[in-house]
């Protein structure tokens, strides 16, 4: 019977629990909304600068300076997650990105209906988010486990796409593209349930997890509404 009472929580403990989820979440929410900025800016930048063609005649060195560029940052926002230092460099990721960005922007651009496409693939990135959004907040079934098997198909997509660069084979590109949206918005539910649940309480940590779902939702989405619904003349 004492072990039993030793179990339960104190009075008001689960309260403040609730309440330190909920900071973590509006604090990831707020964060992420700013985050947008600087990759509108960083994308206008790269139209501006022309970067688009860079990338296009130098799409290996492109793929390597992303992936480094990417990855580099990412480890210096976990450096630093715990200090205003990891905001500012949360924000710096997040304009690299925009930067990265503005080739495939440029190629839709070029398209007759191409604002509408850049708009319909910001609606439906929106409304993937409002969906896992509410579905992590109410749901009582725990996604989380499925975040190890989710990252294995994150790596299998790098290395396919990779390959990809080599083989140049369209029907493998929109193959993976489909399932980038599919594993992404997966995680965009796993990675939102775990600041619901507690499970991550850094929401600088929190805001790159969402933010990556988010690019990679949008930038494959964008990608197949410009395949199929491109207007070139």
């Amino acid at each position: 019977m004492s072990d039993f009472r030793q179990t339960l929580p104190r009075p008001g403990a689960y309260d403040t629990s609730v309440a330190a989820r909920n900071q973590v979440l509006r604090n990831t929410y707020w964060l992420l909304a700013l985050s947008m900025i600087p990759t509108v800016l960083g994308a206008a930048v790269g139209l501006h600068l022309g970067m688009a063609q860079l990338m296009s005649t130098n799409p290996g060195t492109s793929m390597l300076v992303f992936l480094v560029g990417a990855f580099g940052l990412m480890f210096l926002v976990e450096r630093n997650k715990n200090s205003s230092l990891g905001v500012a460099l949360l924000l710096g990721f997040t304009f690299f990105m925009g930067l990265m960005l503005s080739n495939l922007l440029s190629f839709v651009l070029g398209m007759g209906n191409g604002s509408q496409l850049i708009m319909l693939a910001f609606g439906g990135t929106a409304a993937v988010f409002g969906t896992m959004a509410t579905v992590a907040t109410t749901t009582k079934r725990d996604f989380t486990h499925l975040q190890k098997f989710l990252f294995v198909g994150v790596v299998l997509l790098i290395v396919a796409s990779v390959a990809n660069l080599f083989f140049q084979i369209p029907a493998l590109m929109l193959t993976l593209s489909v399932l980038a949206i599919g594993i992404f918005s997966a995680f965009l539910l796993v990675d939102l349930q775990r600041v619901v649940q507690g499970g991550e309480t850094n929401y600088i940590t929190a805001t790159l997890a969402v933010y990556l779902d988010l690019y990679n939702i949008f930038t494959n989405l964008l990608m197949l509404l410009g395949i199929f619904g491109g207007n070139r003349d």
